[in-house]
């Protein structure tokens, strides 16, 4: 097992996304765990920042901290890639694709909400995280005239990844993930097991 442990993590692969068609609801009416439509891969992964939103609080009682509050609100930051889609800027970004093959961009487009999964490798094992709940605005349109030397312009989403109405908000595969959930893991986002964990790791 301490063999499989990463003491470091580099580059970025392996980026998908999968709309939210739908919202699970329990017996009382109260949004669940999302319906999730296909996986689609999206290529050319440049990098990845994301900050966390919300600090902890302290409650100070008895001359000290008394209660610690957790306020996790989720993450912001900046995916840059290559080039965006067809795909994801009508899915997602809410593009019409005419029928001459021209996206088309309103002003009354409604963005839609997806899950996004991504990879990290690492000098063991590559660790696999899923944000549940995303939202991404419009990038940027840029690009400059050809030198003697060619720049590549690459495409920057600001995201926006909030916690489900259960209050998920992302999970990440560690060293003791089975093979299972690994293998399977850009597929369909991970939904989280309320069992025991287990002790079968993953072989590769």
């Amino acid at each position: 097992m301490a063999n499989k442990k990463n003491k470091v993590k580099f580059g970025l692969q392996n980026v998908y996304w999968a709309k939210i068609n739908e919202w699970g609801v329990d017996s009382d009416g109260n949004r669940t765990f999302p319906a999730y439509g296909e996986s689609k891969h999206l290529p050319g992964a440049v990098s990845l920042s994301i900050d966390a939103n919300g600090e902890a609080e302290n409650f100070y009682a008895d001359n000290g901290v008394y209660y610690v509050i957790n306020n996790n609100a989720g993450y912001t930051g900046d995916l840059e890639i290559a080039l965006i889609t067809t795909e994801f800027a009508t899915e997602i970004l809410g593009e019409i694709l005419d029928n001459n093959g021209v996206l088309v961009e309103r002003n009354d487009t409604e963005l839609a909400q997806f899950a996004l999964m991504f990879e990290f490798l690492g000098d063991k094992h590559h660790i696999r995280h899923v944000m549940y709940c995303c939202s991404a605005s419009r990038p940027a349109t840029e690009s400059a005239t050809t030198e003697e030397s060619t720049e590549v312009k690459t495409e920057k989403l600001t995201l926006k990844a909030t916690p489900l109405p259960t209050g998920l908000v992302k999970s990440k595969t560690t060293e003791s993930t089975s093979d299972t959930v690994y293998n399977n893991w850009f597929k369909t986002p991970y939904s989280p097991s309320t069992q025991t964990a287990t002790t079968t790791t993953k072989t590769s």
